[in-house]
């Protein structure tokens, strides 16, 4: 826990405003992400060779599959017959490689440009994710994603590399600042695109906040859980989940302003209730589908967040915060 502690102060350092996430911020993120760690749910606890599969997949003894060829791919496992006989470059796959790509899907679309305390969702979500993306490559795997914002999606193929991970970043920092008008695919279109590309094995991590979740967003979701290590960060704010305190607020959507009063239990009850309604949808379908759910608030420190809850036995005495 410490090296993390150590750490979190790497965010505030990096001068960022919190309405858009600038690429210098998302580099420095690098210092924070030290103390994370991605490896697998099944640890394999002793480096000898034996009889069982390692969880990972990549170049070694077992042969596993032949697929199409993917950047960051050693070319000398390239299968030469498949490819001739097929007319598209195709890769061997072997099992007991320690090579687990990572994607990351992030949502930096309309619903995400709101934001009361630190950070926009859109900039607590870029954070998180390159934490993420810091720790995979510090760990020698390679990284990828689909970065949504307001104008466009951006797909990057898993890749090793600094060089890979800097664009990245840039498309992350371009997603954050991007005009409100656009006319990009949604959410649900983004995880359509990441179901197709991500390969079995992937550690994969969706970044949202869910705004629309129903059943159309089981299918690909459940696909993604069935084959890769799934994880999805519910990114949020405090007003989102709790109500003002009673009284008027003038409120704007950008384009106009508007007076709202809050007051008694009736009208907080049904102020909270979509944001909670959608909340458990989303954790009903991810303990029925052993997909992983994390929390992200947008005043919370992403690296003290996603240390808790990938290494909660690290973290158990971290003081609790109301919702």
């Amino acid at each position: 826990m410490s090296g993390i502690q150590g750490n979190a102060t790497a965010i505030a350092d990096a001068g960022g405003t919190g309405v858009f996430a600038s690429p210098a911020e998302l580099v420095q993120m690098r210092h924070a992400a030290r103390g994370l760690d991605l490896g697998p749910a099944v640890r394999v606890e002793t480096p000898l060779a034996g009889p069982y599969l390692s969880p990972f997949r990549g170049r070694g003894l077992d042969f596993d599959e032949v697929r199409a060829y993917q950047a960051g791919d050693d070319v000398r496992q390239i299968d030469w017959r498949v490819t001739a006989r097929t007319g598209r470059v195709h890769s061997k796959i072997f099992h007991e490689e320690h090579d687990r790509p990572l994607w990351l899907l992030l949502d930096s679309g309309p619903s995400m440009r709101f934001g009361t305390r630190r950070a926009f969702k859109s900039v607590a979500a870029a954070r998180a994710a390159a934490l993420l993306a810091w720790s995979a490559q510090l760990g020698g795997d390679r990284v990828g994603g689909v970065v949504r914002s307001t104008e466009r999606v951006s797909e990057l193929p898993p890749a090793s590399g600094e060089d890979s991970l800097m664009g990245l970043f840039g498309a992350i920092s371009r997603a954050t600042s991007a005009s409100d008008e656009g006319g990009a695919p949604s959410t649900l279109d983004c995880l359509g695109r990441l179901r197709e590309r991500a390969r079995s094995g992937s550690r994969v991590f969706v970044l949202s906040d869910f705004y629309g979740f129903d059943d159309a967003w089981r299918l690909p979701l459940s696909d993604l859980g069935r084959r890769c290590d799934t994880t999805c960060v519910l990114v949020y704010d405090a007003l989102e989940a709790v109500p003002p305190p009673a009284g008027r607020y003038r409120v704007s959507d950008g384009s106009g302003v508007h007076a709202i009063a809050s007051g008694g239990r009736g009208w907080r009850r049904a102020y909270s209730e979509p944001f909670d309604t959608r909340r458990e949808a989303l954790r009903d379908f991810c303990q029925s589908h052993r997909i992983q759910l994390l929390s992200l608030r947008t005043d919370d420190d992403p690296a003290l967040s996603l240390a808790a809850a990938l290494h909660p036995e690290r973290l158990a005495h971290r003081p609790r915060r109301s919702r």
